[in-house]
């Protein structure tokens, strides 16, 4: 784990805290966007489970969503009970997360963030998510997601 950055060692960390061990692959290419990262694995963009922070009411949360989605900010604040969603700036992601936009992680993050899972992902054998780097990712099953964020399923796209 030595050639690992700080970022996505402290990715790897997490999951096996969660109790799932990632093998976390490195494409120089980059894997910035769902259509990248799909590219560079050979996978559908459907695949790809994104890591998208929003703030709900002045609180940060993470969606996770399948990369062939948009997220529907209504959807997210009636699941919430939110008065308002909105997409979280460059920094207020970075500071909620610890990772900075095209390599956010669903898990890793400096403190608890309430998580939803894209209701689609969940139709997938195999997912692929950020690892802490816009060039690395890690594969994982739907379920082995969701019970390592402890997200909510919920429908979220538009």
């Amino acid at each position: 784990m030595t050639a690992l950055g700080a970022s996505t060692r402290r990715v790897v960390e997490a999951a096996a805290a969660a109790g799932v061990s990632i093998a976390v692959r490195r494409f120089p290419e980059g894997t910035r966007t769902a259509a990248d990262a799909a590219a560079a694995i050979g996978c559908p963009v459907a695949a790809i489970a994104k890591s998208i922070v929003l703030v709900g009411d002045d609180v940060p949360l993470v969606v996770l969503t399948s990369g062939a989605n948009r997220v529907d900010y209504t959807k997210v604040a009636g699941v919430l009970g939110a008065d308002a969603v909105r997409r979280a700036t460059a920094e207020e992601a970075k500071a909620a997360t610890g990772y900075a936009i095209g390599g956010t992680a669903p898990f890793g993050h400096p403190q608890p963030l309430t998580m939803l899972l894209d209701e689609d992902l969940l139709a997938l054998p195999v997912l692929w998510a950020a690892a802490g780097t816009p060039d690395t990712v890690f594969p994982i099953e739907p379920r082995a997601l969701l019970e390592a964020t402890g997200a909510r399923v919920a429908d979220v796209a538009e």
